[in-house]
């Protein structure tokens, strides 16, 4: 039976991750932190300390899931086999891939340790059935910025069911995860700054470098230098050409965008056009509401100063969610909370006068049954939207920005950023990209403001809107 060289030595936060016994663990760091070595071992660690059943055999049961099939074999599987190779723990190549580690106890108690460990690919939320049939000890999600929630909700109802209770049931379950830093409105981000659950932990490991002004310095509490053959080179190597978002993800760690694509707004400047806090809303003037629909329908919420000044003041973002719903139970408890009323003139996509094929009503009739009383915009064409937004970007108004954006805007905000975007045309040669924004959650309340704006450009006079202006109050009826 070939045995295993147990050199492997944990950085502090890893120590730490594995001396945690909550039921869901998180390990975020920087490239080249160690976070996969960690979590290989954390499964090892675990299937060694299982008690042993009757028979004298630690069985444990393990789902390791990655984004794609390319990414699970050419990384998880490798950082895997690196430390467990094929003589300790054989592969089957056959779906789904699976890894048998099998070998006495450490010990030498005369016990075995039996470790099945199942490599998946799942990348969207539909791919939760692959889970359903696994009775597991634990899972690792390697790379979880990368998959959608859902996943890691179904992985934890798989758990604690493996071994059986006549072999001992499990002395240890739960899931794992590793990542680089996602984006503050990922749900990692949720979940480990917000949330909090009850009996889960998520670790930080300190940055790569620190910046001192315009330079980057070795960060002395860096974790996994001495395991890199280039020490903190590896690092600096990394520097250049490199954008800071780029850099203030993968070698300090932090959360944020590493946007991939061209942005819609390059005319945007976040510190230009974001105000320092919140904007209040002018209660004198209307609120003018521009409505994007589908099943992720959208609405952004501004205003225009008697000095023609754009003032965008919130936003309603949704998924999965119809218009009459994401009425009820989005727009509406928020026009009643933050601006009961407000005199509103909204404006929403054209298509929005058309049937779908499950509504018998128009999204325009359902906002008017919600007492929202909504004008279709003029056009879809997209150069005319974008251009709606863009011409008050570029202009100033008594020394300050003719359009500013409130801090609250986190979607429109991130979109502005970057997030809102034309995707790269995968060709050789001089980069290209599409000629429309890419659809994400950051696209459709963008389109919304733009249906919204399109009647600014229709008037010479933007405090004098063309749609019918009504105001009605109360818990029946909204101002439209």
């Amino acid at each position: 039976m070939p045995s295993i060289d147990l050199n492997y030595v944990a950085v502090p936060t890893a120590r730490a991750f594995h001396n945690s016994t909550a039921f869901v663990r998180g390990i975020m760091g920087c490239y080249g932190s160690g976070k996969s070595v960690a979590c290989c071992w954390e499964i090892f660690m675990r299937a060694v300390a299982q008690k042993p059943s009757p028979r004298g055999i630690r069985k444990t049961r393990w789902a390791v899931i990655r984004n794609s099939y390319p990414e699970l074999k050419k990384t998880t599987i490798k950082t895997w086999q690196d430390w467990f190779p094929h003589e300790i723990a054989p592969m089957n190549w056959a779906p789904p891939f699976t890894s048998w580690l099998k070998l006495p106890h450490p010990s030498g108690d005369g016990t075995f340790v039996e470790a099945e460990v199942i490599f998946l690919a799942l990348d969207r939320p539909s791919d939760v059935n692959k889970l359903l049939s696994l009775e597991l000890t634990g899972f690792w999600i390697n790379e979880a910025r990368e998959l959608p929630k859902a996943i890691l909700d179904a992985a934890t109802g798989r758990c604690g069911r493996y071994p059986a209770k006549r072999d001992g049931g499990p002395s240890w379950t739960g899931g794992f995860c590793d990542t680089n830093p996602p984006d503050d409105d990922h749900w990692w981000y949720t979940v480990s700054e917000i949330e909090r659950p009850v009996n889960w932990e998520f670790f930080r490991q300190p940055s790569a470098l620190i910046r001192e002004g315009d330079q980057y310095m070795p960060n002395p509490n860096a974790e996994n230098i001495e395991n890199q053959p280039l020490g903190y080179n590896y690092y600096f190597n990394m520097l250049g050409g490199k954008s800071l978002d780029w850099i203030n993800v993968y070698v300090m760690g932090n959360y944020g965008t590493v946007i991939e694509g061209k942005p819609v707004y390059p005319e945007f400047n976040d510190g230009f056009h974001v105000a320092e806090k919140d904007i209040e809303p002018m209660r004198g003037l209307p609120l003018r509401l521009g409505w994007d629909y589908g099943l992720t329908p959208a609405c952004a919420f501004f205003q225009v100063t008697p000095q023609g000044k754009v003032i965008v003041i919130d936003e309603a973002v949704s998924q999965d969610m119809g218009i009459r719903r994401f009425a009820q139970e989005i727009v509406k408890p928020l026009i009643a909370n933050k601006y009961e009323g407000m005199r509103i003139i909204s404006h929403g996509d054209p298509a929005g006068t058309q049937r779908s094929q499950t509504e018998e009503d128009t999204c325009m009739q359902i906002l008017k049954e919600e007492g929202i009383e909504t004008v279709p915009a003029e056009t879809q064409e997209y150069i005319k939207r974008r251009e709606a937004v863009a011409v008050y970007l570029t202009k100033n108004i008594d020394g300050g920005p003719a359009f500013q954006l409130s801090p609250c805007c986190r979607y429109l905000r991130k979109g502005f950023n970057g997030a809102y975007k034309y995707d790269r045309v995968q060709v050789t040669g001089e980069e290209r990209f599409k000629d429309r924004p890419s659809k994400t959650l950051h696209s459709h309340v963008h389109e919304g403001l733009q249906y919204g704006m399109l009647e600014l450009s229709h008037s010479q006079n933007v405090t004098r809107p063309r749609a019918r202006e009504r105001t009605r109050r109360g818990a029946a009826g909204w101002a439209a």
